[in-house]
């Protein structure tokens, strides 16, 4: 059975940084692109980053460029989101995402019906 597990989430001040985890288990990580969405109330689902187990390559929306960086760590299973200088528009439930087949970028530009998704972890940025 496929699990996907995110944690890190919190609240902090504008301009402060949190590292998101995600664990996911049950499936071959090398057939699996791995990313990170968002959803804030009111707006639609956003891919903010994503990699390709193999290869590692990496996608990142427009809006998280230069601030996020995505990473993994293959020996634990995991994925991470690093996000720095946080703003308030950040703040929303974050979502860890398991596609099987996929490229980052194609991950994140649509993932399929048959993606695997966590519970969310919510990111809440003060002004």
């Amino acid at each position: 059975q496929v699990q996907v597990v995110e944690s890190g989430g919190g609240l902090v001040q504008a301009g402060g940084s949190l590292r998101l985890s995600c664990t996911a288990s049950g499936l071959t990580f090398g057939d699996y692109a791995m990313g990170w969405f968002r959803q804030a109330p009111g707006k639609e689902r956003e891919g903010v980053s994503c990699i390709s187990w193999s290869p590692g390559r990496t996608y990142y929306a427009d809006s998280v460029s230069g601030r996020f960086a995505v990473s993994k760590d293959n020996g634990k299973n995991a994925l991470y989101l690093q996000m720095d200088s946080l703003r308030p528009e950040d703040s929303a439930m974050y979502y860890c995402v398991a596609d099987y087949g996929r490229f980052g970028s194609s991950l994140c530009s649509r993932p399929s019906g048959k993606a695997y998704w966590g519970q969310g972890t919510q990111v809440t940025v003060g002004s």
